[in-house]
């Protein structure tokens, strides 16, 4: 798996790059935001199979990275794009998912001193999933949501879109919360008929429940 890591950290970028490379990933690193663009548009060789972007790159340190990624997601639709930030910031988060195509994640950047749970997100982002990082979710959860669709969701069917929202399968879900798979498929096509999102052979239904869970 070819990996494009944006990150101007030299030591944080130097580990992860040990990394990727220690799971068997190919690893081109940028240190800034026009260098990543370019990166991710590569249509030879190098071109990328997933791309790991810290928000905050040069030259202006806002959300240079995150910009690019989004850049090349349009120009190359359903590129599998981790972006990694210092904080907690769910319009980061909104902009990400917003084309509600999958292949995307948002970890904080604590998470990567996880490696396996690293690595794992690295490569369910790079097969097509949807990955939320729990800290994001829990903060997300203490803010009323009392009016809106999402209010509507039972207790256990807002646990089960948090475990969508960090990218897990149906069988994972019915691991974590002790539940057959059978109920967690329940619970699942409830939360899209109380957020009305239909099925289509087009959209995936669990980017758009996991943002509208986001813009509650």
């Amino acid at each position: 798996m070819r990996v494009v890591l944006a990150e101007d950290v030299f030591l944080l970028r130097d580990g992860l790059i040990r990394t990727l490379q220690e799971h068997g990933c190919e690893v081109v690193a940028v240190d800034n935001g026009p260098s990543l663009l370019r990166a991710l548009l590569d249509d030879g060789d190098a071109a990328p199979d997933v791309a790991v972007v810290d928000v905050r790159l040069p030259p202006t340190f806002t959300d240079e990275g995150l910009q690019a990624a989004l850049e090349a997601r349009r120009r190359r639709p359903g590129l599998p794009v981790l972006i990694l930030s210092q904080y907690v910031e769910q319009l980061y988060a909104n902009e990400l998912l917003a084309g509600g195509e999958g292949a995307v994640g948002y970890l904080l950047k604590d998470r990567v001193t996880h490696t396996e749970q690293f690595i794992d997100a690295v490569r369910r982002v790079a097969a097509g999933g949807t990955v939320m990082d729990p800290q994001v979710i829990s903060r997300l959860l203490l803010r009323s949501d009392a009016r809106g669709m999402i209010g509507s969701l039972t207790p256990r069917e807002r646990d089960v879109l948090e475990l969508m929202a960090e990218g897990r399968s149906n069988a994972a879900i019915a691991t974590g919360l002790h539940i057959s798979e059978s109920a967690v498929a329940k619970h699942t096509a409830s939360i899209f008929t109380k957020l009305r999102i239909g099925p289509s052979a087009d959209d995936n239904r669990r980017v758009l429940a996991v943002l509208a869970y986001l813009k509650r």
